[in-house]
């Protein structure tokens, strides 16, 4: 299978401006910033074809050459990564069987997340990951939620893994948790995608529906027009995966990129 990485980065974020270029240190006290770590870490999937940083911005673009990244110019009219992504399908040759989403404020996403929706997309034409909370991630949750801060999103499924619904809120409904069994219920999202060629001329065809603005999730288009998305359930293996949401989401990835041993 042809399989090609887009990184969608843009400058103008709501929550946090200038947020790929934000420095994170590692393990051995290197700095680099948000967008060359999620591109380090997306060129070490296996079976990946291209990694392409996908951006509108000419500071994000010179950054990502200084590190030697393939960098294309999208429209500044993407509203979100997933039509960025139709964007870089439509402008590459030849057209790859698959394109992956790798999310731009994901630096600890581990390669083989991305080499799992590969082979677990199946017949479906949208898969993304999810992870099993432990009391840790959920404490982050309500800690975020309690100081109303938006931070990473969560997942519900039907019983054949397909996504009912996305949210930033905490759900299902999790306050009475308070074991580690418990909290192995609740499903934190992977801002990761997979789509097929077809999923993304169709996701361009349909304009925001109301759940998507509202939450600021791009992947509800898709469920709003009775789309289907594959939950694809993967493990952390003892490294902690948090997105970089807010100024305080820096402290956290920089102690989990520390203590993965991540230069």
């Amino acid at each position: 299978m042809s399989v090609v990485v887009a990184i969608p980065a843009r400058y103008q974020s709501v929550r946090y401006p200038g947020k790929p270029l934000v420095a994170l240190k590692g393990a051995t006290g290197k700095s680099r910033s948000l967008v060359e770590r999620t591109f380090l870490a997306a060129v070490e999937a296996k079976g990946i074809d291209r990694v392409i940083v996908a951006t509108d911005d000419s500071r994000i673009a010179a950054h990502a050459n200084q590190f030697g990244a393939e960098v294309m110019m999208t429209s500044p009219k993407c509203r979100n990564g997933t039509e960025r992504c139709a964007e870089v399908l439509s402008r590459i040759s030849p057209t790859p069987e698959l394109m992956i989403n790798v999310q731009g404020d994901a630096p600890l996403t581990p390669p083989d997340f991305v080499e799992a929706l590969v082979s677990g997309i199946g017949s479906q034409d949208v898969a993304t990951p999810v992870l099993r909370c432990d009391m840790q991630i959920l404490s982050r949750f309500r800690s975020d939620r309690r100081n109303g801060r938006v931070g990473g999103t969560l997942a519900v499924m039907d019983r054949d893994n397909r996504a009912l619904y996305f949210s930033k809120e905490l759900i299902p409904y999790a306050d009475g948790i308070e074991s580690e069994a418990a909290a192995r219920t609740v499903f934190h999202h992977v801002g990761l995608y997979a789509y097929t060629p077809k999923a993304l001329s169709q996701y361009l065809s349909w304009e925001p529906g109301i759940l998507e603005m509202r939450e600021g999730l791009e992947q509800l288009r898709f469920l709003e027009n009775g789309a289907s998305i594959a939950c694809v359930e993967v493990e952390a293996k003892g490294r902690p995966f948090w997105e970089l949401n807010n100024p305080v989401d820096v402290e956290r990835i920089e102690q989990a990129l520390v203590g993965a041993g991540i230069a």
